[in-house]
Parts: structure tokens; C-alpha cells; sequence
């Protein structure tokens, strides 16, 4: 079951629908899961955020991989014992009601679309996606002229084949 509906922001978007469905998709494996909780949010015009919701993880249990165009979140809690008996912690856990349990996120990312860094804040951790499209690909006006035919240079090597001939 989904969380969120990305279908506003395809209606507010030409030519973007291809990148929300790609991150709207999660990899096979994930596909019924719901653990953990993420969000995807567009923060400029070319610029998206994740944030997943990784309460009780430190950034040493988590690791975020871009292969392609999949990016894959990983936690693993790695509890150290000999940490807590340091710190006087002691005693059972009676109730445990914040999931610790391993997990894996795969993202589809779009054509274009980098990785520029990742932050961890109040138990959420922020993946920031920035869409460059490569200066070739962009669009371009061309100029109209009217009256004559355009000429179109020859190249130098042509020009320095005439010359010797």
C-alpha cells in the first residue's frame, strides 16, 4: 500500500513524469515492503530529496551505494555491548516498539540525476538528488534568417586540400 501520491506533482510537471515514476518505483525485493518509511520531496527545479526514517540507526549502521542508475540504502544496527555496560546502561528490554531490523532501499534514479550528498538528522536520513542534464542535450533556439541561404563553412581540412591542389 502507498503512503503519498505523487500524481500532483505530475500534473505541475512536463516532461518529468519519467523521474517521479522512477523514484516512485522501489526495486523488486522492496516492492511489498514498508519498512522503513520514506519520503520524496522536490526541493528546486531540478533538485529532490529523500528522507527515510531511520530512528535508533547511527550513520556507521547505514550505507548508501549508487550503481547505475539505482541508489541503494542499507541499515544494519551493530550493537556494541561492550559500549553500553561503559556507559552504566544495564537491565531488559520489557517493550520494544522501535524496529532495529535490517533493511534495504533501492531506488530507480532517473537519466541524469546524481547523488550530492547525504545527511543524518533526528533519526532521518536526507539523500539530496540533483538533476543535471549535460549542456548537448539541452534545448536551443536556432536563428531564423530571412532572404539568403545560409552558408556553411568548409572544413579546415578541406580549405588546406584546395590550397595545395
Amino acid at each position: 500500500m502507498r503512503t503519498f501520491d505523487l500524481s500532483p506533482l505530475y500534473r505541475s510537471t512536463v516532461g518529468f513524469d519519467r523521474l517521479f515514476s522512477l523514484l516512485d518505483q522501489v526495486g523488486g525485493v522492496d516492492a511489498g515492503t514498508t519498512y522503513p518509511p520514506y519520503n520524496i520531496e522536490r526541493t528546486g527545479e531540478n533538485a529532490y530529496r529523500i528522507t527515510v526514517a531511520v530512528a535508533g540507526f547511527t550513520d556507521r549502521d547505514l550505507s548508501i551505494d549508487v550503481k547505475e542508475n539505482t541508489l541503494t540504502i542499507r541499515g544494519e544496527r551493530k550493537v556494541d555491548e561492550s559500549a553500553g555496560s561503559a556507559a552504566g546502561i544495564t537491565g531488559e528490554v520489557l517493550y520494544q516498539g522501535i524496529a532495529a531490523r535490517a533493511f534495504e532501499r533501492r531506488f530507480q534514479l532517473a537519466d541524469h540525476v546524481e547523488v550530492r550528498g547525504a545527511s543524518l538528522a533526528n533519526g532521518l536520513l536526507h539523500v539530496d538528488l540533483v538533476r543535471e542534464v549535460p549542456e548537448k542535450l539541452k534545448p536551443r533556439s536556432i536563428a531564423i534568417t530571412s532572404g539568403s541561404v545560409p552558408q556553411v563553412a568548409a572544413p579546415a581540412e578541406v580549405i588546406d586540400a584546395k590550397v595545395a591542389a
